[in-house]
């Protein structure tokens, strides 16, 4: 079976300004890269629009629809400190959870091994009932329980390796031991969260790491803390959350990763999900914000995600 590559133009559309971290220019480093002939064989495909119900699993109606509500015809708005929204912010955001949903179509109905939802705006931030950290809807989380009332599935997990803490995902996991949630991130760091003593029901594990670590201490906290209870817990289906923001050469954070390290994550989570899942992993866009770390990490990450 193929990699899916799930984008769509769109996603370009959502301009919270020139000089915001999260710009377009973000999703054409990515893509640029993924156009190379090393990914001839990804299945491209363009994402659908997530359906509101399928958002309602997630978030409250009423939120669902002050997001919406909240794009202005022309300009921008701010919606917190980070969170810019433009004229085409709504589209973008539908898109990008409708490519995380469709993903999960597509490695529980066998049409793909693997998917990469390479989209904008990220969403890891966003809690139940509020966007922030530049995010609006929580993708991830979106994927997960469509999973479960899509396909069936009880027992899935988000892996994510973005330099800041996903606190909505967490949030929106943490009273079901059904679904769990692990992160490596930078502490201290925003948003704030990620704790090593946050740990949910159970299902909830922050491998927390000092500004400066390293690839061999990323691998550590790995290889010590997440993966073993990633196995413990035996998810029916892996969904990462791909941030590449602890490179070395990220600007909003210090964290010292490379190129090797995001590969080296990916094949650990396949063998996970080998033994676990099916081989069905889907992966989903969040930070990084040097545009060449970005775009060399992101390649490096679905490269891993076509390997045999």
């Amino acid at each position: 079976m193929t990699t899916q590559l799930i984008t769509h133009p769109a996603c370009l559309d959502h301009d919270p300004g020139t000089y915001h971290p999260e710009n377009p220019r973000r999703l054409e480093a990515v893509l640029a890269a993924l156009d190379d002939t090393r990914f001839k064989g990804l299945e491209r495909v363009a994402a659908p629009r997530a359906a509101d119900e399928t958002l309602c699993l997630v978030h409250p109606r009423a939120y669902v629809e002050g997001v919406l509500g909240s794009i202005p015809p022309m300009g921008r708005h701010q919606i917190d400190g980070d969170t810019i929204v433009s004229p085409g912010s709504a589209e973008a955001a539908l898109r990008a959870a409708g490519a995380v949903v469709a993903a999960v179509d597509a490695v529980c109905e066998g049409r793909a091994r693997n998917a990469f939802a390479a989209v904008r705006p990220p969403g890891h931030h966003a809690e139940a009932a509020q966007a922030m950290g530049f995010c609006l809807f929580n993708n991830v989380a979106v994927g997960a329980y469509h999973a479960r009332v899509r396909h069936g599935l009880r027992r899935i997990a988000v892996v994510d390796f973005d330099v800041h803490h996903g606190n909505g995902t967490q949030h929106v996991f943490e009273a079901d031991p059904d679904l769990f949630y692990a992160s490596t991130h930078e502490w201290p760091l925003y948003p704030g969260t990620g704790a090593a003593a946050e740990c949910g029901r159970g299902n909830i594990v922050n491998a927390p790491l000092p500004g400066g670590s390293d690839g061999q201490a990323f691998r550590k906290a790995f290889e010590g803390r997440i993966l073993p209870a990633l196995d413990a817990f035996a998810p029916e289906l892996v969904i990462v959350s791909a941030g590449f923001d602890a490179h070395e050469q990220d600007p909003l954070a210090s964290l010292r990763l490379n190129e090797a390290d995001f590969a080296w994550v990916t094949r650990a989570l396949m063998d996970v999900a080998r033994r676990h899942s099916k081989d069905r992993v889907v992966s989903a866009l969040e930070g990084g914000y040097d545009l060449d770390a970005l775009a060399a990490s992101s390649a490096a990450h679905v490269e891993a995600l076509m390997a045999p």
